[in-house]
C-alpha cells in the first residue's frame, strides 16, 4: 500500500509537469482536448522505469522504520526471526515490480513513444496555424513571412502583416491588415484578410505599387503529408530491436545495430534496480543493532546508496553507447548490490559483523 501510493503520487507529479509541454502545442495548433489528454498520457509510461522503483525504496524504508520504532522488529527478531525472513516480503514485492518493469520497458514504453511522436508528427502537420505565433515573425514555408500581432478567442488574427518573395518571376509583395482569418479550401488553407493594403515593389522600374482593399486571399504552402519517420530504439518493442524488419535502414547500418544492441541490455538491466534497491534498504535497516529513536544514520545511507547507483548506472549506459565495456558494467552495477546486500542478510553476514566488533573491543 505504502509503494503504491507512492507511486500514484510520483506519477501524478509527472504527468502535471509533462503536460505543460504539450500544451503550447496543443493550444496553437487548435488541436482538440483529447489530443493534449492523450499525449500527456502516452509520455507517462517510460517515466514508471524510475517511478517505481523509487515508490518500492521509498516504502520499504517507510514500513521497516515504523515497525523499528514500535519496537516489533525487536520482538519478531526475539521469536527467532532472521533477517533474511523479515526481508522475503519486501524481495517478493520487488521480484513482481521487476516482472512489470521488464513487460513495460520491452512493450508498454516503446509502443507509447511511437505512438506520441506520431502523434505530435500529425498536429504540426494537419494544423497550419501553428505556424502563426503572435509577436514574431513566423516563416510559413519557403519565400512567406507572417507576422501576427495577436490571437483572438475566437482564433481571428489581429495586426497581420505577410511578406511575400515565393515566385522569383514576380515582384515580392507586403500585405498589411486589421485582420485574418484561416480557412480550408479543397485546394489547400488560406489566409482570408480583411480592411488592408498590398504593396509591391517594382524592381525594373524602382517603383512601389499600392492596392487598398477590403477582402484579400493568400494561399499558404500545402501541407506535407505524414511521413513515415526513422523510429529511434527506444521506441522499438523488444521482438523489433532483436529482429528489425527487412525493409529496415538498421539492417544495413552498423552503427544503428549497435544502438539496438545497447538498448536491449539496458531494458534487462535496468528492472533489476528495483531488485538491488530493495536488498540495500533491508540490508541497512534490518541488521545490526535497533534503536526505537529511529534510524536515521541507516536511512540516510541507504538513500545515498541508491542515488549513486542510479548515477552510476546513467554513466555506464552512456559508456556503453561509446564502448562494450560499457555493457557488462551496467548488469554489474545491478547485481553486485543484490549480492553484497544478500552476505549481510545471512548467517554469514552477522558472523562478519560481530567478529569485526570483537575484533574492535580487543583493540
Amino acid at each position: 500500500m505504502a509503494t503504491g501510493f507512492i507511486a500514484v503520487t510520483l506519477a501524478a507529479i509527472v504527468f502535471l509537469t509533462q503536460s505543460l509541454r504539450f500544451l503550447e502545442l496543443v493550444i496553437e495548433s487548435g488541436a482538440s482536448g483529447t489530443s493534449f489528454w492523450l499525449l500527456a498520457f502516452l509520455a507517462l509510461p517510460r517515466f514508471l522505469e524510475i517511478i517505481l522503483p523509487i515508490a518500492l525504496l521509498a516504502g520499504i524504508i517507510f514500513i521497516y522504520n515504523r515497525m523499528t520504532i514500535d519496537s516489533e522488529l525487536v520482538a519478531i527478531k526475539a521469536a527467532g526471526y532472521s533477517p533474511m525472513q523479515l526481508a522475503r516480503p519486501a524481495l517478493m514485492l520487488a521480484g513482481v515490480i521487476t516482472l512489470l518493469l521488464w513487460s513495460i520497458t520491452m512493450w508498454v514504453t516503446p509502443a507509447s513513444l511511437s505512438s506520441m511522436q506520431h502523434l505530435r508528427q500529425v498536429i504540426k502537420t494537419q494544423f497550419s496555424a501553428l505556424l502563426f505565433r503572435e509577436g514574431v515573425f513566423n516563416q510559413a514555408g519557403s519565400g512567406l513571412t507572417v507576422y501576427m500581432r495577436a490571437r483572438t478567442s475566437e482564433g481571428e488574427l489581429r495586426g497581420l502583416m505577410i511578406h511575400d518573395t515565393r515566385n522569383p518571376e514576380v515582384n515580392p509583395s507586403t500585405i498589411m491588415a486589421k485582420r485574418g482569418v484561416i480557412v480550408a479550401q479543397p485546394e489547400g488553407e488560406q489566409v482570408l484578410v480583411f480592411d488592408g493594403s498590398r504593396q509591391e515593389y517594382d524592381r525594373k522600374k524602382g517603383t512601389l505599387h499600392r492596392l487598398n482593399f477590403e477582402r484579400y486571399t493568400i494561399d499558404l504552402p500545402a501541407s506535407d503529408p505524414v511521413r513515415a519517420r526513422w523510429r529511434e530504439p527506444e521506441e522499438r518493442t523488444i521482438f523489433e530491436l532483436v529482429n528489425p524488419a527487412p525493409n529496415d535502414e538498421a539492417r544495413a547500418d552498423p552503427k544503428a545495430r549497435y544502438e539496438f544492441i545497447v538498448e536491449i541490455h539496458r531494458r534487462i538491466a535496468a528492472p533489476l534496480i528495483a531488485l538491488a534497491y530493495t536488498f540495500m534498504a533491508c540490508a541497512c535497516l534490518l541488521t545490526g543493532p535497533l534503536e526505537r529513536r529511529g534510524q536515521g544514520k541507516k536511512i540516510a545511507f541507504a538513500i545515498a546508496s541508491a542515488v549513486t547507483l542510479q548515477a552510476l548506472f546513467l554513466m555506464t549506459f552512456s559508456l556503453a553507447r561509446d564502448s562494450v565495456i560499457g555493457l557488462p558494467l551496467m548488469y554489474l552495477l545491478v547485481t553486485a548490490p543484490c549480492f553484497m546486500a544478500l552476505f549481510f542478510l545471512s548467517g554469514s553476514g552477522e558472523k562478519f559483523r560481530r567478529r569485526v566488533l570483537y575484533q574492535q573491543g580487543k583493540t
